[in-house]
């Protein structure tokens, strides 16, 4: 008596679909811009946000970390700390606060980095090298 309300109508499937995909798209572009932007505010070259793997790589030297760490977010929950202290010394090297890294550059990390890409926020040079002292040289 009616139709079966466990059925889904292949149209309204279909247009769930596009639609998401439009969305998932768009989301995508918005993302590719903003971290390009903030590439090239960081003196490094824009295209690398396109490039899997290679983009981690020029995240880190951003930051002022060394390439070897793109090793350790290949290891599970280290991953996750890692991210942490790279989007510190991120917001660090755009004079920016620990709680906007983690805040605003992890948690909602689309939108921190919008800010950042067109912003006022200058890139200041690597933060995590500042701390650093040279060899000694006796």
């Amino acid at each position: 008596m009616g139709t079966d309300p466990t059925t889904v109508d292949p149209a309204v499937s279909t247009g769930i679909g596009v639609v998401g995909t439009i969305i998932y798209l768009a989301f995508l572009a918005l993302a590719i811009v903003v971290m390009w932007k903030v590439f090239v505010k960081a003196g490094q070259p824009g295209w690398a946000a396109i490039i899997p793997i290679y983009n981690i790589y020029v995240w880190l030297k951003v930051a002022g970390r060394p390439g070897w760490w793109l090793i350790l977010f290949l290891i599970p929950i280290v991953n996750i700390v890692m991210s942490v202290i790279v989007s510190i010394d991120i917001a660090k090297s755009f004079a920016k606060d620990a709680v906007f890294g983690v805040v605003a550059l992890w948690l909602f990390s689309i939108i921190g980095y919008a800010i950042l890409a067109f912003g006022g926020a200058q890139y200041r040079g690597p933060a995590a090298l500042v701390g650093q002292q040279a060899a000694y040289k006796g």
